[in-house]
């Protein structure tokens, strides 16, 4: 009895006392993030780096996806609590009521020089216009990067509808253009920078520029269940992401981490074409992206963003 005694004195035993209350109130502590290996996510790595989820309570669990349209069933079956994803993907899915999403933060906006289509300089394709009735890659079908490559040609006076779209992750893009195997794709960074000096690939068409400037590409989104049972939780993990969406506008903190999680060379880390990290959400831009999706036949109804966000 005098040892239970001592062990419920001692301040932060949990022996007997409960689970341990994590601090702001958070109610699970633990979130099952969803990342694409992706210069987008670099905020993730710069927060787990400085150890802001820590500080705020939560626990982040990393784990690797293709693309948003793979997180989102990972969380509708509950494997996962929270994925980065485009906002192509999120919107098709709540439009289609495959998932009732919620918005938790923005992620990553496009600037011109990030976003490219890259062919071979040996290839059919040397220009937009080559692109009509071609192979392109994309990491998955219906997602920002399909779209992204349709309204570009698009704008371009390029005819889409023969294109065949092909999935791969972007880490094989590269290899898939050596082999012949496509005949251009869509290609982020740090993969974007290590084709071109690598490979020799070269841009055919930049999609981030005009209607496309500043386009959000991706974000952070759970499901309306689990937002529900942990806003605590969320709002947690929500300030320590925005306190490194913040430091990553310091171009050297990007660099330290890609050239970790996403395994480039220094050398290629150094040159990556940055977009921005916005440290949060604006509806309005991302009604564009509703506007553009519609434009382009990637969604059949009109949706408002603003009624899914956290």
């Amino acid at each position: 009895m005098a040892a239970v005694g001592l062990l419920s004195a001692v301040p932060g035993c949990g022996l007997l006392s409960g689970p341990k209350q994590a601090p702001h109130g958070a109610e699970g502590a633990t979130v099952r993030l969803g990342v694409v290996p992706i210069i987008d996510v670099a905020p993730v790595y710069i927060a787990m780096r400085a150890g802001y989820f820590r500080d705020e309570g939560v626990d982040v669990r990393i784990r690797t996806v293709q693309g948003g349209a793979a997180g989102i069933p990972a969380m509708v079956s509950g494997d996962l609590d929270v994925t980065f994803g485009n906002w192509v993907s999120f919107f098709t899915a709540q439009a289609k009521g495959t998932a009732d999403l919620k918005l938790v933060a923005d992620g990553y906006r496009g600037k011109p020089g990030m976003f490219l289509v890259l062919a071979l300089p040996d290839g059919p394709v040397r220009s937009a216009k080559d692109l009509a009735g071609r192979k392109i890659a994309v990491n998955t079908r219906g997602n920002v990067t399909e779209l992204a490559v349709r309204a570009a040609m698009r704008a371009q006076g390029v005819d889409v509808s023969a294109v065949q779209f092909t999935e791969m992750p972007f880490l094989d893009m590269q290899s898939a253009l050596q082999r012949k195997d496509v005949d251009a794709a869509l290609v982020v960074e740090p993969f974007l920078t290590s084709a071109i000096r690598q490979a020799g690939a070269v841009p055919v068409l930049d999609t981030m520029t005009g209607a496309a400037t500043e386009l959000p590409i991706g974000g952070y989104a759970t499901t309306a269940k689990f937002a529900a049972g942990n806003p605590a939780t969320l709002d947690a993990f929500r300030r320590a992401l925005g306190k490194a969406q913040r430091d990553a506008a310091d171009r050297h903190r990007v660099e330290e981490v890609i050239a970790d999680y996403a395994k480039v060379d220094s050398s290629v880390a150094a040159q990556v074409h940055l977009g921005s990290y916005p440290t949060g959400i604006d509806a309005n831009r991302l009604r564009n992206v509703v506007s553009i999706m519609r434009d382009n036949g990637m969604l059949d109804r009109d949706l408002d963003p603003s009624t899914m966000v956290l």
